[in-house]
């Protein structure tokens, strides 16, 4: 009978070794991944969703989302040497241009865009603005404006873009320099046909506070026109429509939005601060794995989510229109089965 109890006593243990050894396997299991995914902040919204639907598909998984502009989120990983497992921005070529070789070596171009001219339903002049009338009621005395950084958001150069192509299009000369060039430092020189911003460093932009307010990234400007402090602001239509604001949209040749236009566009050239020319063209977004990813096959599902037929859809509801098929600008191995490479 003693050695009876003792085999007991040893089985018992046995089973207890192993219930603790599997519980430490399982827990192990259900720890959360955290997947850090840095982006403009234009794809606010469609992050949230995308976010929503990853971990759907990967209960492990906790999807971290960081907004800022498009120049500053990259920078996050090159200059300030923080780790991304994904970079998605409002420029693809900001990820060529400064990403490039070091940080990562391919780009997907998956969504489209175009500048508009939000406001709310009681921002001055509210009922008389439309697309032609649009830059004579922002020069009006009591009419506040504001648009985003260039130096570190697309949304800030691309809306100095389109004011100086509204020169072009309305052939009046005057649109920028009344509009910006009087209220700041910021200017356009013409350069044999095209026309060339050069940004002074972030510190040294210098506005008229009363006329014109200018934030890091477009997203802060939101708060702004919807406490009055601001009547207009240059935003993406996605943008706009997400937040229930109204919108001017602006001609086709201006907004940036039509490869049609491509070479219109391509007469207006901002140079930031950092070095980096700029060179208009149609709207298109880019989203990469960096070199230094720590959750790379992770990462790869994500990124598979955002070019998806499902990915597309959520852009769609989101009033953001996808680029069908998504272009990449090498082979990516991990993803050649849903882009076309150009």
């Amino acid at each position: 009978m003693h050695m009876g109890g003792g085999v007991v006593k040893i089985r018992i243990l046995i089973l207890l070794m192993l219930a603790l050894f599997l519980l430490g396997c399982s827990s192990n299991v259900n720890t959360n991944v955290k997947l850090k995914v840095f982006h403009a902040g234009s794809l606010t919204e469609p992050m949230k969703a995308f976010k929503r639907a990853f971990e759907e598909k990967h209960p492990n998984v906790e999807v971290q989302t960081e907004a800022a502009g498009s120049a500053a989120t990259i920078r996050k990983v090159t200059e300030l040497g923080r780790k991304a497992d994904v970079i998605a921005t409002a420029d693809y070529t900001l990820i060529q241009k400064m990403m490039y070789p070091e940080f990562a070596n391919w780009t997907i171009m998956f969504a489209k865009n175009q500048i508009v001219l939000a406001y709310r339903n009681d921002s001055r002049y509210a009922d008389e603005i439309n697309s032609q009338n649009w830059y004579e009621i922002l020069k009006r005395p009591d009419v506040r404006f504001g648009f985003s950084n260039p130096n570190d958001d697309p949304c800030g150069y691309r809306s100095l873009m389109a004011i100086q192509l509204a020169e072009l299009y309305y052939n009046d000369p005057t649109i920028f320099d009344e509009l910006v060039a009087k209220n700041s430092n910021l200017r356009f020189s013409e350069d044999n046909g095209s026309y060339v911003l050069r940004m002074p460093s972030s510190e040294r932009i210098e506005i008229n506070k009363s006329k014109i307010m200018i934030r890091s990234m477009e997203m802060e400007l939101i708060h702004l026109v919807e406490s009055g402090e601001l009547d207009y602001f240059f935003i993406y239509k996605s943008v706009a429509k997400q937040h229930g604001f109204n919108f001017v949209e602006l001609p086709v040749e201006i907004d940036l939005s039509s490869p049609d236009y491509a070479e219109l566009y391509s007469k207006v050239k901002v140079v930031l601060a950092n070095g980096i020319e700029v060179t208009g063209k149609p709207i298109v977004y880019g989203i990469t794995i960096p070199k230094n990813a720590e959750n790379r096959e992770l990462a790869v599902e994500f990124v598979k989510l955002v070019i998806s037929e499902e990915g597309q859809e959520i852009l769609r509801e989101l009033g953001q229109e996808p680029l069908v098929p998504p272009r990449a600008d090498t082979a990516v191995p991990s993803l050649k089965a849903m882009v076309e490479v150009s």
